[in-house]
């Protein structure tokens, strides 16, 4: 492919018309361009000064694309907003290419995402004291009692009908047993007492 560019020039107070023409670009004028071997075109704009860079197929181009009916009649719009040659071609002056340079790359945008200052940690609250924490399950078990004092009652005779293994359930029925054996033992020491006291009368 090869590159083209121009310089043009504008008529005082032409820039917003002659926009205007071209971004509404006859559409037989487009396909006059692609066929007289024109891949692209891009103007630039400085004041009354137009640049236009083009690629294109080979060197005659643009040579037949000037020529053609439809630009001849593109060329009658434009003759009020630009400078023309007498056999109505655009006054164009050719631009020489110094440098050129094409890579594979794309624009990379970086993102910066901005953190917020770090805060100070807050301090650790302090710890509970054993003795306040006991002092609270009190309270709460105290509490619970008032609200519901026949469920506390209840726990307590089930308590004293039903001791535990460590309440000493096993030591109270041994005492109950030695109790009786004594009772009985008492009985028979008192019948042979009285025996014997009949037996002298």
């Amino acid at each position: 492919m090869i590159r083209r560019a121009f310089t043009m020039r504008l008529k005082p107070d032409a820039l917003a018309e002659y926009k205007h023409h071209h971004d509404n670009i006859w559409p037989e004028l487009v396909a006059e361009i692609e066929r007289s071997g024109i891949a692209s075109i891009t103007t630039f704009q400085r004041e009354l000064d137009l640049f236009l860079v083009s690629e294109i197929a080979d060197e005659v181009a643009w040579d037949k694309l000037w020529n053609s009916e439809v630009h001849k009649r593109w060329a009658e719009v434009m003759q009020p907003l630009m400078h023309l040659r007498d056999d109505g071609i655009v006054d164009a002056g050719e631009l020489n290419e110094v440098f050129h340079l094409t890579t594979n790359g794309h624009a990379v945008s970086a993102k910066v995402v901005l953190e917020p200052p770090h805060e100070p940690a807050a301090p650790a609250p302090p710890a509970k004291h054993p003795r306040k924490v006991a002092t609270r399950s009190v309270k709460k078990a105290n509490a619970k009692k008032k609200a519901h004092p026949h469920k506390a009652a209840a726990k307590k005779s089930t308590a004293k009908k039903s001791p535990g293994k460590k309440s000493g359930g096993k030591k109270s029925t041994l005492k109950a047993k030695a109790a009786k054996s004594a009772k009985k033992s008492a009985k028979k020491s008192a019948g042979k007492k009285s025996k014997k006291a009949t037996k002298k009368k």
